[in-house]
């Protein structure tokens, strides 16, 4: 956001049960969790605010890889992105105070390059790679190191897709 120059404060007081429901389609999860964040944060929207909520996963064979438990699921969720090209889907819902809120998902298709163990020990003991999906920051030695190819936004991958949320709030 500070990319952008606007003014922004970040809230992160309010928190939210992540239940999803069972059947809901893994693509279609990350904007469900965003419009969810946003509903603690709404009675308090005033009429010169703009709230804006995110989540993202990373999808791997239509399967949701959430945030490693501890640095052996780390170990895991890097050693089955090996080698493959996965999907990484931010949900962003935009609140204007009085109005609906909108939602949009923005998709990134991430090719990793295949990781020894060795490496993949290394990333996790240094990066401590815990809070983040798919246990891995693109941002971070991982990103040099493994990321064969890229389609779609880079900025996606770290979190928020700062184009589309800047065209979106243009409109």
């Amino acid at each position: 956001m500070a990319m952008l120059d606007v003014d922004f404060r970040v809230d992160t007081s309010k928190s939210v049960d992540e239940i999803v429901p069972e059947d809901l389609p893994a693509e279609e999860v990350p904007g469900f969790l965003s419009r969810l964040k946003a509903q603690p944060y709404l009675d308090e929207l005033r009429e010169n605010e703009v709230l804006i909520t995110a989540d993202t996963v990373v999808i791997l064979n239509g399967k949701v890889i959430g945030k490693p438990r501890n640095e052996a699921d780390a170990h895991r969720i890097l050693t089955e992105l090996a080698g493959h090209v996965h999907q990484v889907i931010t949900g962003v819902t935009i609140c204007h105070y009085g109005k609906t809120p909108e939602t949009f998902s923005e998709v990134t298709e991430v090719e990793f390059d295949s990781l020894t163990k060795e490496e993949i020990t290394y990333y996790v003991n240094k990066y401590q790679p815990l809070d983040k999906a798919g246990a891995y920051g693109i941002q971070e030695w991982i990103g040099a190191a493994a990321v064969k190819g890229i389609k779609g936004s880079f900025y996606n991958v770290m979190g928020l897709p700062i184009h589309r949320l800047y065209t979106a709030l243009k409109d």
